[in-house]
């Protein structure tokens, strides 16, 4: 890992809660495995509704609104998170950081995210924290307003060099904050997979669309490593490179392996790049720790990324994936507010 840090690669992980953060996140951080971590509204649903470590703390928040009691308990969470990874913030404060994301059901609603945004980041008041934001159109205006701020900001949901562009553009030039641009790779893999099976199982949906046929036929062709993810995600960082912003990295998210022809470490292995950085879940960071191939990975052209995504009806799964995702966030945080 010591070389991989010398080259600017950073590991973070994209996994939250109490009895973690106490334990096993510290280890990481203090082993030299982890720089950084993420959240989302799915993890901490996730993290809250299931674990036990918050039994105790859900009861003293009795008789508070569902929204107040979830700022409670994840506010507290990334304040420790925080606090654990300071040391790493003021060695190098292109690291160290947590982020936590917007409300999701304002993520149309610039004026109001913003307002949150800036809410969040002093209610928890920890230099290392980044305001999570959903990189929609709203979610351009509030990236521009809350780094005018000196706000740290995670750009989430990138599926498509435009966005990566957008919010680029959006990052107030004169701002001393640090951001990310969070490129998420695993689910286009996932989505053509999905649609295979789907098109194998109805065969009416074989003949409805030219488009899709011809993308299956080429995604079909690809050996057990696919690399629809990996070459758009290539495409986006050298978009966010192309920016000469210091203060600015390229992350690659949703890169956990979720099936089982593929090696573990897959998308982690894949994107080993120089200042770039790899936010992985728990399962996927551990893995990569004890058989994970370390070396930087090559530079593919983007000549050839380009002919490859060339085969492909992008525009339409990055519409698909974004909308799919905001929905996603925002039905798991209705659940867990529900829930509480």
């Amino acid at each position: 890992m010591e070389n991989l840090r010398k080259m600017g690669f950073s590991l973070w992980c994209d996994f939250i809660e109490k009895e973690f953060l106490n334990t096993r996140f510290k280890e990481l951080v203090n082993n030299g495995i982890i720089y950084g971590a993420t959240s989302n509204p799915a993890i901490f649903a996730n993290a809250i509704l299931k674990s036990n470590s918050y039994k105790n703390d859900k009861e003293k928040l009795k008789g508070k609104r569902p929204k107040e009691i979830y700022e409670n308990l994840a506010f507290s969470d990334i304040a420790n998170a925080a606090d654990s990874m300071l040391k790493l913030y003021k060695v190098n404060n292109d690291d160290g950081f947590i982020s936590i994301e917007i409300d999701p059901f304002l993520c149309n609603d610039a004026t109001k995210s913003i307002d949150e945004g800036k809410r969040i980041f002093k209610s928890i008041n920890k230099p290392n924290v980044m305001i999570k934001v959903p990189a929609t159109n709203a979610g351009f205006e509030v990236i521009n307003e809350l780094t005018k701020s000196n706000i740290n900001v995670n750009a989430t949901l990138i599926f498509s060099p435009l966005q990566a562009k957008s919010c680029m553009e959006s990052i107030n030039k004169n701002s001393t904050s640090k951001c990310v641009i969070s490129v998420f790779v695993s689910r286009f893999d996932r989505f053509m997979q999905d649609l295979a099976k789907n098109n194998a199982q109805d065969s009416a949906l074989q003949t409805k669309s030219n488009a899709n046929s011809k993308c299956l036929e080429e995604f079909l062709k690809q050996d057990s490593t696919p690399k629809l993810g990996i070459y758009n995600a290539i495409k986006c960082r050298a978009i966010v490179e192309s920016f000469n912003n210091a203060n600015t990295r390229a992350l690659f998210a949703s890169t956990g392996v979720k099936d089982s022809f593929i090696n573990d470490n897959y998308y982690v292995e894949s994107l080993l790049s120089k200042n770039t950085i790899n936010t992985a879940p728990l399962g996927t960071i551990e893995s990569f720790i004890k058989n994970g191939n370390k070396t930087m990975q090559s530079e593919i052209s983007l000549d050839l990324v380009e002919k490859y995504l060339s085969h492909f009806n992008m525009n339409e799964m990055y519409d698909s994936l974004l909308e799919s995702g905001l929905n996603a966030f925002i039905e798991s945080f209705e659940t867990m507010l529900k829930a509480i």
